[in-house]
């Protein structure tokens, strides 16, 4: 038997032109290319919740409902009242579940998002079928509405997705644009705020899901500090939320997240709290950023920021060569040509990316 006629005989053409989605290994390095929160829980709550864990039984499936869980949740993590929430692995789950029940099987349907967005916005609409429309932002990565409006008539989209604020830019999209689209959509569309980083932007359109019943909204723990335990969640009018969980795999959420889940969110504030002092850092890395030479700092409402440099490349080998992980976007979309993104960090951390990238605008200047 020939593997490559095996492979070309059953696998997709599509996913055989592709490439996966490839994490470098960050061992041994400064992590600032993921966007997580750099600071751990404070000893006393990592025992208490080492000995949840110990007692957390393996060998059952989990409650299928996720009662206590989603209680929890919606209590802690402003879930209006009268709305559930639907539970993934990941906000990457969520948006596969959402892609998977929209495509339909009768004709293509058509996922759209501005871009450049998160990758997996496109990738999951590949994967589910259907086909996915990007709708170039402007040059200062604000909506072109004027564009998303006419794409929106155009392709009649089942969903659209709004990362709010957006990655990899990590500004955040005017409310009455948004609002825009909502209404575009109407009857035939809907259209998910990707709130990913709302604990760093605190804004968010929970408060207007009576007001747009087309209107999904996604989060994760992942940003908040708890990226290891793989959870996020949604919301929307009952009803749609209804079908989405038709499409969820049973026990999606395992035993190990749910009973750390369900013991963070008792101290939440603990969390507000770390995400209170990355703000604040990342205010003053924006602004040590703005004094650099020949670096062009975008505004951020994220735990990120990203920012022109004039050599994205040049600066990012220089980083990695004194053990500094950012990530280079230049190749997501032409719109980002050596921009690079930084996730803010602990002050230290801060601190030897500065150096490093100083050191690297330096060597460049030099070579010039």
């Amino acid at each position: 038997m020939n593997i490559d006629n095996l492979i070309a005989n059953v696998i997709r053409a599509d996913i055989r032109a592709d490439s996966a989605y490839v994490v470098p290994d960050a061992s041994g390095y400064i992590k600032l290319d993921a966007m997580e929160n750099p600071y751990a829980l404070p000893e006393a709550l990592r025992q208490e919740l080492a000995t949840r864990l110990a007692d957390a039984v393996l060998n059952r499936y989990p409650v299928a409902s996720y009662a206590t869980l989603k209680q929890k949740v919606s209590a802690k993590l402003g879930i209006p009242a009268g709305y559930g929430v639907l539970l993934g692995n990941g906000s990457d789950e969520l948006i596969q579940i959402v892609t998977t029940t929209v495509a339909s099987q009768e004709r293509r349907a058509v996922v759209l998002a501005p871009v450049p967005a998160f990758v997996m916005y496109a990738r999951s609409a590949q994967f589910a079928g259907a086909d996915f429309v990007g709708v170039p932002l402007k040059a200062d990565f604000s909506l072109d509405l004027d564009a998303m409006l006419a794409a929106i008539a155009e392709h009649k989209p089942a969903v659209v997705f709004l990362a709010y604020p957006n990655n990899p830019t990590g500004n955040l999209f005017a409310t009455d644009e948004v609002e825009a689209i909502l209404r575009a959509l109407g009857e035939t569309g809907i259209a998910v705020l990707d709130e990913a980083y709302q604990p760093f932007a605190r804004r968010t359109f929970m408060d207007r899901l009576g007001e747009f019943e087309n209107l999904v909204v996604m989060r994760t723990v992942s940003k908040l500090g708890l990226a290891g335990i793989r959870l996020g969640y949604m919301t929307a009018a009952p009803k749609l939320l209804a079908e989405f969980e038709k499409v969820r795999p049973p026990y999606n959420v395992n035993v190990l997240t749910q009973v750390a889940a369900e013991f963070v969110l008792d101290h939440v504030e603990v969390l507000d709290a770390q995400a209170a002092s990355i703000n604040a850092e990342r205010e003053r890395l924006a602004v040590e950023l703005a004094a650099l030479p020949g670096v062009e700092v975008f505004p951020s409402a994220a735990n990120f920021i990203s920012l022109r440099v004039p050599d994205a490349a040049g600066v990012c080998a220089k980083l990695l060569s004194g053990k500094v992980l950012i990530k280079n976007l230049s190749k997501m979309h032409p719109s980002l040509a050596n921009c690079i993104r930084v996730t803010v960090s602990t002050p230290e951390e801060n601190s030897a990316f500065l150096n490093g990238l100083k050191a690297a605008l330096a060597s460049k200047q030099a070579a010039t």
